[in-house]
């Protein structure tokens, strides 16, 4: 990976009651961070970070700490960043965590098991130049969380994806809209793209659960109202171009993440949304902000 790259590997989990929500993002180069965006270096493996966020009733909380180089191992299998890691074992992914919220330490520490029942084709290209590839390897997984840290444990379904790229997000998008919905069988996605060149490129997918396409007629574009305290805009896209938020799960200054329901390939569906700008997120206060929620730590 070279200077200002990154590769991200991404786990969005909910249980089967909606009630429970789980996110996973293991970064090499991380590129929220505003301590990869000051570094002169820009040296991607000198910024790595597990970010660990729970959703729901008495169980929030967000984890974010950015460690250096001496904290990562990797190999075809495995990674470790510090003191969480991931593992493939050849057909269930199971990730370590042990990590601490800030500003105000609360630990979040447990097991979390991903079975995917199969993996869909290669990766799709964001940008024009092909410097940003996002591939959705397992739409929908069966998976168990088991955490210590806080006393929790349930079982639903989950979403894993990567993304590796050459340059910084900011440099190639405004901004994005993405959601995941399960379906009976399988999963839809929606990832809508703006380049910063002014050009888009929406996707519309659809998988079984073993991962093999499936036919999806594009849906029609649905307003959904800003976030109520930073006002991020958010969109999405569905069967009749109606949708309701059903519960903002995360309201920042550049990123949004709800809890939708709305209708997809003919099926009432409740998906998990994502509203992030990256002009936000490139402005040098709300950078400022952010080692107020993500500490960094050398080793």
């Amino acid at each position: 990976m070279d200077r200002d790259g990154y590769v991200w590997w991404y786990v969005d989990a909910l249980s089967a009651d909606g009630r429970q929500g789980l996110t996973i993002i293991a970064f090499i180069g991380s590129v929220f961070s505003p301590y990869y965006a000051w570094d002169r270096s820009r040296d991607p493996f000198d910024h790595c970070a597990v970010n660990v966020v729970l959703y729901g009733a008495g169980a929030n909380r967000f984890c974010m700490t950015e460690r250096g180089r001496g904290s990562l191992t990797r190999d075809a299998d495995h990674i470790r960043i510090g003191p969480s890691g991931l593992d493939w074992d050849g057909t269930s992914l199971t990730i370590r965590l042990d990590e601490v919220t800030a500003p105000i330490p609360a630990r979040v520490r447990g097991t979390v098991r991903l079975h995917p029942p199969g993996f869909t084709p290669g990766p799709h290209t964001l940008d024009a130049a092909g410097g940003h590839r996002w591939w959705p390897m397992a739409p929908s997984s069966p998976v168990e969380v088991t955490l210590s840290e806080p006393d929790l444990s349930w079982r639903g379904t989950a979403y894993f994806d990567t993304n590796h790229g050459d340059f910084a997000l900011e440099a190639a998008f405004t901004d994005w809209t993405w959601c995941r919905a399960d379906l009976r069988e399988g999963a839809a996605i929606l990832y809508d793209v703006r380049r910063r060149d002014g050009s888009r490129q929406d996707l519309t997918l659809c998988f079984a659960a073993d991962g093999t396409p499936r036919e999806i007629a594009p849906p029609c574009r649905a307003a959904l109202p800003p976030t109520r305290l930073w006002r991020v805009p958010r969109h999405t896209r569905s069967d009749d171009g109606q949708a309701r938020v059903l519960r903002t799960f995360e309201d920042t200054p550049f990123y949004a993440r709800s809890h939708l329901a709305t209708t997809l390939r003919g099926e009432a569906v409740r998906p998990v949304h994502e509203s992030l700008s990256l002009t936000r997120f490139a402005n040098p206060l709300v950078r400022l902000m952010l080692p107020f929620r993500m500490p960094r730590r050398t080793r």
